[in-house]
């Protein structure tokens, strides 16, 4: 529901100069910056929804892992708890993988201006598309036992044919 009037706030937009995105990613600052109007509201209304859904996702996380840890905590076993920390580890990865490319890509767009050079910022975007599906397999697939053992198998067995 929040990302509906982005449509509207980018539509009421003219549009004078190229329709080229210097991006490899079309998202609503894209689009507002290359029309000749001015883009305030689009931009205020853009970091008024990062904020506001970037602010409960931290307020949910952070409910979440301390409900967690305490449950974690209270854990009888040494080898129960440590199973417990190396999961929310891997999640903790996967949030950051996520949320960091993502909040500079939307930052830079309203505030990095001419400072951040825009092969930076393409590189960003790029990250912050790829990495999270990317990464996600790795991450958590290297806490499972059956798959390391198996790319350590067959890194091994491709090691042996090279030699």
């Amino acid at each position: 529901m929040l990302v509906i009037p982005f449509t509207f706030l980018t539509k009421r937009l003219p549009y004078c100069r190229d329709n080229i995105i210097p991006h490899t990613y079309c998202d609503h600052m894209s689009v507002a910056k290359i029309s000749c109007g001015n883009v305030q509201v689009n931009a205020i209304y853009g970091l008024m929804v990062a904020l506001l859904i970037g602010d409960f996702d931290i307020l949910c996380i952070t409910v979440s892992y301390t409900i967690i840890l305490w449950t974690v905590v209270s854990l009888s076993s040494a080898d129960a708890r440590q199973k417990a920390f190396s999961t929310c580890t891997a999640h903790i990865c996967a949030i950051v993988i996520t949320y960091v490319p993502g909040f500079f890509t939307f930052f830079t767009h309203r505030f990095g201006g001419h400072t951040i050079p825009p092969h930076i910022h393409i590189i960003m975007v790029n990250l912050y598309l790829l990495m999270p599906p990317t990464m996600n397999p790795i991450v958590y697939g290297v806490k499972t036992k059956q798959i390391r053992d198996s790319v350590i198998r067959f890194l091994l067995k491709g090691k042996e044919t090279l030699t």
